[in-house]
């Protein structure tokens, strides 16, 4: 029989992110053991206070100081520490406050609505009476509107996994157990479903559970809405002179705290024309920014953070984990040890760039085609725009990096031990 209902649990489905991700990000900079927050509100006796909480027999006040006892005495039964101005509800405000609805979800429901198929959301939800309770009426009020049926536990009286609530959700939609697909991010939650016969799908990344979901109901969801196109004549261009000789080149974008977007080889700053801010610190007056880098320059902004943690406020890097060096094999070695890398060793060579000669080495052009076709979120101006920047600043300065491979790596040594 074919499916004609699809159900979408709220935590960690539809909201993100998961209340579970957020405990779990709260036990790490609380110094608790992993799974102590999670644990106290997932796991208990039947008919303890999460229960009572979900079930709609209690309100979340009346809950909250529940748990915070229980997660005293968990604390002194594992000699775990909790700060003295612990506070459950504060947690919970801070997690509901960092949750959103998950876009490219909300629209395969709403892909799926339109096609025909019965829509609702099942969750094992409270009653807010919290001072912050209009963050979860709002998200509530916003989504409900797509869907054909909201079903709360604490509306109901039954939670998730109990066998009865998904007998609850077929009399509703009026539909059999084979006609109903089904998604959370929990396995527990699934199994009872997919034991009664239901199509089931465990969420663990919205990509890969949006693809499953367009397998089994044979509809094709919406692709993400591509970036706003960016002209690099309407943005603010500038140079900074960073010693004698030397200039570098930066466009800045957006307003508020700096970001510095730093970019990698063979790339300029118009790989980061969708983000807010590329800017440098000294010569504009930026005390501090938030670094980002991708490849070469993603090992750049980590040595930025050991060396002059003062002037970093955050750092990320894309593709170029953080690395500690190791002083006892020359990084030279260490190329020779690895084929793939190959062509790192024709960089030091010095003149100009054969690419024939780079591709034969290994890298990153090996098996690329002879007539690459361009890809949806590139257009053949943006292309043409590479074009010119490298045929107007050439390849010297960016094969310099693989040619200063030594002193770099003398360099960051001084920086081992650091945190």
């Amino acid at each position: 029989m074919a499916l004609r209902v699809a159900a979408f649990d709220l935590d960690g489905v539809l909201a993100l992110p998961s209340i579970a991700g957020a405990l779990g990000r709260t036990e790490e900079a609380l110094a608790l053991p992993r799974g102590f927050l999670i644990n106290a509100f997932q796991k208990e006796c039947p008919e303890g206070p999460n229960e009572q909480l979900m079930k709609g027999k209690i309100t979340f006040s009346q809950w909250a100081p529940l748990m915070e006892e229980s997660c005293r005495k968990r604390s002194k039964a594992s000699g775990a520490s909790l700060p003295e101005d612990f506070s459950i509800s504060q947690i919970f405000s801070q997690v509901m406050a960092a949750r959103s609805i998950n876009r490219p979800m909300l629209q395969a429901a709403i892909a799926l609505k339109k096609k025909g198929f019965t829509t609702c959301i099942i969750t094992n939800n409270w009653l807010d009476d919290s001072d912050k309770r209009g963050s979860l009426a709002q998200m509530m009020c916003d989504l409900s509107q797509h869907f054909d049926f909201l079903i709360e536990s604490c509306q109901v009286g039954m939670i998730k996994p109990e066998p009865q609530i998904y007998k609850f959700v077929l009399e509703t939609v009026k539909a059999k157990p084979n006609e109903v697909v089904f998604l959370d991010d929990f396995g527990s939650n699934l199994k009872p479903a997919r034991d009664m016969g239901m199509v089931t799908i465990l969420v663990r990344d919205t990509d890969t559970a949006l693809r499953e979901l367009e397998k089994v109901t044979g509809t094709q969801f919406p692709e993400a809405p591509l970036p706003v196109p960016c002209n690099p004549n309407d943005v603010s261009h500038g140079y900074v002179t960073v010693k004698p000789g030397s200039r570098l080149h930066f466009v800045e974008m957006g307003s508020g705290p700096a970001v510095c977007l730093c970019h990698g080889f063979p790339e300029s700053w118009f790989s980061w024309r969708y983000q807010e801010m590329v800017s440098f610190l000294d010569k504009l007056g930026i005390p501090q920014a938030v670094f980002i880098g991708h490849d070469w320059a993603g090992v750049l902004v980590w040595s930025m953070a050991l060396f002059y943690p003062e002037r970093v406020r955050a750092v990320a890097s894309l593709n170029t984990p953080f690395m500690p060096p190791n002083p006892d094999v020359p990084p030279m070695e260490v190329l020779k040890s690895i084929p793939v890398f190959n062509y790192q060793l024709y960089f030091q060579e010095p003149g100009s760039l054969d690419v024939h000669k780079a591709t034969e080495m290994g890298g990153i052009l090996v098996n690329a085609p002879e007539n690459p076709s361009l890809s949806k979120i590139t257009t053949e101006e943006e292309i043409e725009f590479y074009v010119q920047q490298f045929k107007k600043s050439g390849f010297r300065g960016p094969l310099n990096w693989y040619r200063n491979v030594e002193r770099n790596w003398k360099w960051s040594c001084k920086g081992l031990g650091r945190k």
